[in-house]
């Protein structure tokens, strides 16, 4: 089997799988259906729609310079939806998951990570019982408007500082990683609260619940993310030019 193919049909075995053998019901990140105040479902939802009208414009600007890319695109997608459907329980009883964003960030910008995250929330919505339809906008926003922007940002820092290409991938995945979770506690901090301290005492506690796994997954997603790249890097090293995340090499 072509290398170039290996890691694409392992993502896609790992889809697979979670579709073959969802995991039970867990209180998880992805806020669950039903959970959110109608006001807030709908200006979660009001939040979300630019975004991924943007994206949208994007890939289909992104596919019709570089058709080669569609491969690239699916992975992204696929990767976000392995790596957000693995639930950590927590010390709380509560469960953290990594996000995977960060890569689809890295190749595509951070609009276009928000259709593939949108997509992947839809399906485990629908497949997996994580997450919800109502919530729909407010698990894109965190998971799929912030946390690849944070990626995106950070990515392009280290390329005009000259930085490392290891390190600006690292602090773009681990970093739009947690801010995925700074964001979802800021909502339902501003949902639900708390009686003494309001929103400020009540996204601390949101944001405390899941610090204590969510760090250690953050930093686990940032070296795998690095992996990645380095491997298409190797393999996919024209496309990843044209996508400007690589540097074009001088050929003869």
């Amino acid at each position: 089997m072509s290398k170039k193919f290996a890691f694409p049909l392992l993502v896609a075995a790992g889809v697979v799988y979670f579709l073959l053998f969802p995991q039970q019901n867990a209180y998880a990140m992805h806020i669950m259906e039903g959970f959110l105040p109608l006001k807030w479902c709908i200006f979660w939802y009001a939040v979300m729609i630019p975004f991924l009208v943007a994206g949208l414009i994007s890939i289909n600007k992104t596919v019709q310079a570089n058709p080669g890319v569609k491969m690239l695109l699916g992975l992204s997608g696929a990767f976000a939806f392995v790596l957000s459907a693995m639930k950590i329980p927590s010390v709380t009883g509560s469960c953290s998951h990594p996000t995977g964003v960060g890569l689809g960030a890295i190749l595509f910008g951070p609009t276009a990570m928000t259709v593939l995250g949108c997509i992947v929330l839809i399906f485990q919505a629908l497949l997996l019982a994580h997450g919800g339809i109502s919530t729909l906008g407010a698990n894109t926003v965190s998971m799929a408007v912030v946390g690849p922007l944070v990626s995106y940002a950070l990515f392009k820092a280290g390329q005009k500082t000259g930085a490392p290409r290891w390190l600006s991938v690292f602090l773009a995945a681990t970093l739009g990683d947690l801010m995925t979770y700074v964001t979802t506690s800021l909502q339902l901090a501003l949902a639900f609260p708390a009686p003494t301290g309001g929103v400020a005492a009540s996204m601390a506690k949101f944001m405390g619940i899941f610090a204590v796994t969510q760090v250690p997954l953050a930093v686990s997603e940032g070296l795998l993310t690095i992996v990645i790249i380095n491997f298409l890097a190797s393999y996919n090293r024209r496309e990843l030019e044209e996508l400007s995340v690589l540097t074009r090499e001088v050929r003869a």
